[in-house]
């Protein structure tokens, strides 16, 4: 199934005391551009969340945002340094011997000190975090993709009429272009006519000028190669796979097949018809801009 690029999706709940929220998002990129942000405690759920999203994702520049709160926090341990807490006593009580000043520690004040005290929890159980977290991530990359995929749908309707498009034109020129080749016979012989005022005309020159005319503005290459491009873009469409880089390869040679029938044909009906083909060409290069 075709998918735009651009998508989003968010996800929040509380599973196993902790209250998680994710939300991922993507504009247009030529390739994977991952962005995360992170609560810096969990800072190993970063490259996680890379592997995560890339398995369901090909292209595009994706930005997500995780946030973790811990509501059922574990019990910690407030520890004592206590040969550094001595040491300030002791320097302390220096102070106050040395300059006869009131010795009035508290222990407050020792506590104040840097490094005195230090808070130790037990380390958190990064696999079970992960668990926790990958499955809100998933919620919120379902509906992310769900939209890609919406979104991929319009274009996919869009460029298939175009395309349709397309077709109808290089029918009309592969019709009009023998007539061309005609036109410009009967313009031929009626000009030597005239200048030859009914005099005995040389039919073969004149076949001859047609024939060099015909080679000259002969199409059926381009048309036949035009064909063989639009089916295979139809063929894009209906692809599971990313296929964007490949459709903006191929609307390329179509663009260039249809270039060179305008320079080939000089008629007025088939140069309206390619100028409708580069407008419509044109416009699926745009569309396919947003296609993963």
């Amino acid at each position: 199934m075709i998918r735009s690029m651009t998508g989003f999706g968010r996800s929040q709940e509380v599973i196993d005391g902790y209250s998680v929220s994710f939300e991922i998002k993507s504009v247009n990129h030529r390739y994977f551009e991952f962005y995360s942000r992170v609560p810096r405690q969990f800072g190993f759920l970063e490259e996680k969340l890379k592997s995560f999203v890339k398995d369901r994702v090909s292209r595009g520049k994706i930005e997500c945002y995780l946030s973790i709160e811990e509501l059922e926090a574990e019990d910690a341990q407030v520890l004592v340094n206590k040969s550094l807490a001595a040491g300030y006593v002791n320097a302390l009580s220096k102070i106050s011997d040395d300059f006869g000043l009131k010795n009035d520690i508290t222990a407050m004040q020792i506590a104040r000190f840097p490094e005195v005290l230090s808070v130790h929890k037990e380390e958190s159980d990064e696999e079970k975090i992960w668990n926790v977290v990958k499955t809100v991530a998933d919620s919120a990359v379902d509906k992310f993709v769900k939209m890609r995929e919406t979104e991929g749908a319009k274009l996919k309707e869009d460029i298939a009429g175009r395309a349709e498009a397309i077709l109808e034109c290089v029918s009309f020129v592969e019709q009009r272009s023998p007539q061309t080749v005609k036109e410009y016979n009967d313009r031929l012989l009626a000009r030597m006519k005239e200048i030859l005022d009914e005099r005995n005309i040389d039919e073969s020159r004149i076949l001859t000028e047609a024939a060099i005319y015909a080679d000259k503005v002969a199409v059926a290459e381009e048309t036949v190669r035009l064909r063989s491009h639009i089916s295979q873009l139809v063929e894009f469409l209906q692809s599971d796979e990313a296929v964007g880089r490949k459709m903006d390869f191929l609307v390329q040679e179509i663009n260039r097949e249809t270039n060179t029938i305008g320079s080939k044909c000089q008629d007025v009906e088939i140069t309206k018809r390619v100028l409708t083909m580069k407008n419509e060409i044109e416009k699926i290069r745009e569309q396919i801009q947003n296609i993963e």
